[in-house]
């Protein structure tokens, strides 16, 4: 009996001393781990750094950023291709006849209410010269641009096709054919592609209009909004 109970003695010795050798077996595993990956890492970046060195001088010593081009593109130096003189009659013409049909549309066939108008009637009588004017709404129909414009603003101002808003139109929807091109070029329309994003001749010609104190009018979805949310 006592040769049994010390075998089961030396046993649980045994057991013990195993379970305190296995944590720090293991840490030292984990630690070696720790370490050999340090040093694989710190190897391979000490291989790539030179390099990634070089191409970072490279690219700005010869690659100018996008921000920097861009502001390069649209700055107050940058002059666009003015309107001939046809045009300008053009858009003197076309520009009050559309706006006050709308007008008499939205007023004289329908209900309208209309809360704060006269804020942007003062924006557009009382600002200083050349102060650029950036309007937005939500783009819910192909006629917001031209309905909404002529509700908002008197007879007085539509008549003065200068001082009225640029806007913005996709090529794909606005400027299919040469016809239309021109139309939409004489209601004071800027073509922009899709999927070119904002650096494109269509934006630096609106930001142009802006440096010159012109008002733009656009829709930040850039195509008609689903729920009805700008």
């Amino acid at each position: 009996m006592e040769g049994r109970w010390f075998q089961k003695e030396d046993r649980w010795k045994d057991r013990a001393l195993c379970l305190q050798h296995r944590p720090r077996d293991r840490f030292r595993v984990v630690v070696d781990q720790h370490r050999r990956r340090h040093r694989s890492s710190g190897y391979v970046s000490s291989s790539t750094q030179p390099w990634l060195q070089r191409f970072r001088h490279f690219r700005s010593q010869t690659l100018a950023t996008s921000s920097t081009l861009y502001r390069k593109i649209v700055s107050k130096e940058f002059d666009t291709e003015e309107d001939s003189v046809l045009t300008q009659i053009l858009q003197a013409v076309a520009v009050p006849v559309i706006g006050n049909v709308c007008h008499v549309f939205m007023h004289g066939l329908n209900h309208v209410q209309i809360y704060g108008g006269e804020k942007l009637q003062q924006g557009l009588l009382n600002r200083p010269d050349k102060t650029l004017l950036i309007t937005v709404s939500n783009h819910i129909a192909s006629m917001d641009d031209p309905l909404v414009i002529a509700a908002l603003l008197p007879k007085s101002l539509l008549l003065d096709a200068r001082n009225l808003r640029w806007t913005l139109c996709a090529t794909d929807r606005c400027f299919r054919n040469p016809l239309t091109s021109a139309f939409f070029k004489c209601v004071k329309v800027l073509p922009v592609s899709r999927g070119e994003g904002i650096y494109q001749k269509g934006m630096d010609v609106a930001i142009a209009k802006l440096n010159r104190g012109g008002w733009v009018h656009i829709f930040p979805e850039g195509s008609r909004s689903r729920d009805g949310g700008c």
